[in-house]
């Protein structure tokens, strides 16, 4: 029994690598020639696989880009526990914005710019990325809310500044030739600090107060 149940999780385990294998294969497909002009084809030539078996593991381009998307939200949030041992807020704050702007990789910003063009067509991809869009604002006006240091610190005012910032940053990434993050990096982190501290534009507040 013991040997047979060994060699269940040996195959799981290949499984699973082989896997890992194919989106890293995919990653490397979208972000040559994007989700569309990528076939098949295309995808298992790059995971040195037959299209045949190929189709054991992922039916469609559609699951594959899926199965990339839930990775990269496993993948974070398990840096984000990670980090979140360390008991140290800012520094969690920090390194997270350091991770996915200030050192954002022009591959990552091509991906991530190709997934939100596919939300606009398929609803399957709209709905998990409506769902990371959700986590990442309820964890960030947390973070926002646990470092106040003014009572007039509006977190939902400081997600709503700062979302656009940061979605200009992984555009600019994956669009401009040569285009370096840490200046706009910066700023995001200056802008942050600047809500913490109630600093806002008064403006701001009032329209972010008024849309609740």
């Amino acid at each position: 029994m013991g040997a047979v149940t060994g060699t269940v999780v040996e195959v799981r385990d290949a499984q699973a690598a082989r896997r890992e294998q194919i989106l890293d294969a995919a990653e490397a497909c979208f972000v040559r020639n994007g989700f569309h002009r990528t076939t098949m084809a295309d995808l298992a030539r790059e995971a040195a696989m037959s299209q045949g078996n190929f189709y054991r593991y992922f039916a469609s381009k559609e699951d594959i880009v899926l199965a990339m998307a839930e990775r990269d939200r496993a993948r974070g949030a398990i840096l984000v526990a990670e980090m979140e041992r360390a008991g140290d807020r800012r520094a969690l704050l920090t390194g997270i914005l350091e991770r996915y702007f200030t050192n954002i990789t022009r591959e990552t910003a091509v991906l991530r710019l190709d997934l939100w063009a596919e939300t606009t067509r398929n609803p399957a991809i709209a709905a998990l990325v409506d769902r990371s869009e959700a986590e990442a604002r309820e964890w960030l006006c947390g973070m926002f809310a646990a470092l106040a240091a003014s009572p007039e610190c509006n977190p939902v005012a400081m997600f709503d500044v700062v979302n656009p910032l940061m979605k200009g940053i992984i555009v600019s990434r994956a669009t401009l030739p040569g285009y370096d993050p840490a200046n706009a990096a910066a700023h995001l982190q200056a802008l942050i600090e600047a809500g913490l501290h109630g600093s806002l534009p008064r403006s701001v507040d009032v329209t972010a107060e008024t849309s609740r």
